[in-house]
């Protein structure tokens, strides 16, 4: 059967058959636009506003394209989800130019479709698991919460009556009349619809499910409307690999506003009363992480960020070929976020989209994986929650190596090339060459990297070189904050957070809170016996530039669109500083602590 290939190349090729001129790509300002006038729906991609928004998923699906064979689950009118794509990307295999025209689909489309349509009631707001990432045979997908009683009952019934009884949700191979459904127990409608939840994630060999709630159950009004994988009853989901990884909700990110966009030092506060939900990760999952995780509540946002898509990028780097599923509870703040912080950082060290320019690859994350699955930004700026902001300004965070899925790669056959060579042994190497202890001066002391920037950070060279003075010192105070979703820590700057140049990789890096001062210490110049292949150089260099050209291309368009229409901040903060850039003044330079 034709894959969605070529359904997608006939609409976008319709305009040219016609004899028309094709009109020119859209951009990421006319983007930004649209995203930031109305939320996207499905069911409104009609008229001028639809013409616009058709015009950006047939530039996403272009893109998709270049490197992809790809099927299409077909949401016209939002039949299936209303703030999903209408034209919902399958990605089956990496393809080359030569395979391009000779696109034989792997799955059946119609099946697939089927089952989504059967699965939809199982979620939040009919978020069904969609994959959206393809690395290494592996899908990573997306999704909103499980949905609780009230939803489903409510769901279910509707689609019952208006559908004349003859809702999808219930269909089967056996008939269903409306008795049956009337005398359905709770279990047996749950047994239903999450069978048909799992055997999607089943379909798709999805594993692991990270679940980003802060919460176990949403409850509005008293009533639980969401539900999670990790409190089912029933434990229908025991099969799989279910990580509680609670993360700060959007209204935290009013905070990450009112803070001159500030991240350092901004810690949620987990004392509240709705906060219920534990970290829990498996054991096995967090062993080659060198990460403290018990004291995940002391981490500000951008160690918890690091930390956490370290945890990400860790299961896709798996051995086994098991997809993963990320979800919030909607699924369109939390979720997109860290979707699109995977994509860049997959894609930032040549592993998927390898064809895509820094700036195609920006357009398609913030259209697919923001706009067209229903980010709410109007909204979202109106209330100064700038989550979608922050995911941007974050990638200055993660260009270091300890970040990248080739290290991770390098890491895992370190023991295959050589048995008896651990990282301890590393350590005392990087040690003896520094000489004895005893020989450094009053102002410096030799101590294991244990501040919070450095929470987690695994390098080969664990044993970090830094001041000793009053600086350095557990110089925490408490301050009063004007909301209960944050707990302020104010501590001393060692040095500006800046954006690291290349001269950066040979000079020695100061323990500040930011990942970007722990860049992969293993490249300085020194007496070391162990060489460093110019290569490696190479590819951490082209990370660190794809990341900086992405986040630099968002900032100057995001200041002529979206951020000018904010309320400004003190000159000092972001938009100030994104004025300056469209000013012409740039921004390598820019001490990113203030960005």
């Amino acid at each position: 059967m034709a894959g969605a290939r070529a359904a997608a190349a006939a609409s976008a090729g319709s305009s040219a058959s016609s004899g028309t001129p094709q009109p020119q790509e859209p951009g990421l300002g006319e983007l930004l636009e649209e995203f930031s006038r109305t939320q996207y729906r499905a069911k409104d991609c009609s008229g001028t506003g639809g013409s616009k928004v058709e015009r950006i998923e047939k530039r996403c699906l272009e893109l998709f394209g270049r490197d992809y064979c790809y099927s299409v689950i077909q949401n016209v009118n939002g039949d299936i989800c209303g703030h999903y794509p209408q034209h919902i990307v399958f990605l089956e295999y990496e393809s080359s130019e030569k395979e391009k025209d000779t696109f034989q689909s792997t799955v059946q489309v119609s099946k697939l479709q089927d089952l989504v349509n059967r699965s939809k009631t199982a979620r939040c707001r009919g978020r069904f698991v969609c994959p959206v990432i393809l690395f290494k045979g592996k899908h990573i997908c997306r999704s909103a919460t499980l949905a609780g009683w009230g939803e489903l009952y409510g769901r279910t019934g509707y689609n019952y009556i208006f559908s004349g009884g003859a809702d999808d949700a219930w269909a089967d191979a056996e008939d269903v009349t409306e008795e049956d459904c009337a005398l359905r127990s709770d279990t047996h409608l749950f047994d239903k619809v999450r069978g048909y939840d799992i055997k999607l994630l089943r379909y798709l060999s999805v594993k692991y499910i990270c679940d980003l709630m802060v919460e176990n159950k949403k409850v509005k009004f008293g009533m639980n409307v969401t539900s999670s994988e990790k409190v089912d009853k029933a434990q229908r989901y025991a099969d799989f690999t279910l990580l509680s990884i609670p993360y700060p909700g959007c209204e935290f990110f009013k905070e990450y506003k009112d803070r001159d966009y500030m991240a350092e030092g901004l810690i949620f506060n987990w004392k509240q009363d709705y906060v219920d939900a534990p970290l829990s990760i498996p054991d096995f999952l967090t062993c080659s992480l060198n990460i403290d995780w018990s004291q995940y509540q002391s981490w500000d946002l951008v160690q918890q960020t690091q930390n956490y898509l370290k945890l990400l990028l860790s299961i896709i780097n798996s051995d086994d070929d098991s997809g993963l599923l990320v979800h919030c509870i909607s699924g369109w703040d939390r979720t997109p976020l860290f979707i699109s912080l995977l994509r860049l950082s997959l894609w930032a060290d040549g592993l998927i989209h390898a064809s895509l320019k820094p700036a195609e690859i920006l357009y398609l994350t913030v259209a697919y994986d923001w706009f067209l699955f229903g980010h709410m930004l109007v909204d979202r700026l109106s209330k100064g929650e700038e989550i979608f902001f922050f995911c941007f300004n974050f990638l200055k965070h993660i260009i270091s190596e300890e970040f990248s899925a080739l290290k991770i790669q390098r890491r895992k056959s370190l023991p295959a090339r050589d048995a008896g060579f651990t990282v301890e042994d590393i350590c005392m190497l990087r040690r003896k060459d520094r000489g004895s202890t005893t020989s450094l001066g009053s102002d410096f002391s030799l101590v294991m990297e244990s501040s919070p920037g450095a929470a987690g950070s695994f390098t080969y060279e664990t044993v970090e070189l830094v001041p000793a003075g009053a600086q350095t010192q557990a110089a925490w105070r408490k301050s009063h904050s004007s909301s209960p979703q944050s707990v302020l820590w104010n501590r001393p700057q060692l040095s500006e957070d800046r954006l690291p140049s290349h001269q950066g990789l040979v000079e020695a890096k100061s323990s500040s809170s930011s990942s970007s001062n722990h860049s992969d210490n293993f490249f300085r110049l020194g007496s070391s016996p162990l060489e460093v292949p110019k290569p490696r150089l190479t590819a951490l260099s082209e990370r660190e530039t794809r990341l900086q050209e992405v986040r630099s291309a968002f900032l100057a368009a995001y200041s002529s669109t979206v951020g000018l229409r904010a309320a400004a901040p003190s000159p000092s903060g972001a938009i100030g500083l994104l004025e300056q850039f469209v000013r012409g003044v740039g921004l390598r330079g820019t001490s990113s602590s203030t960005l």
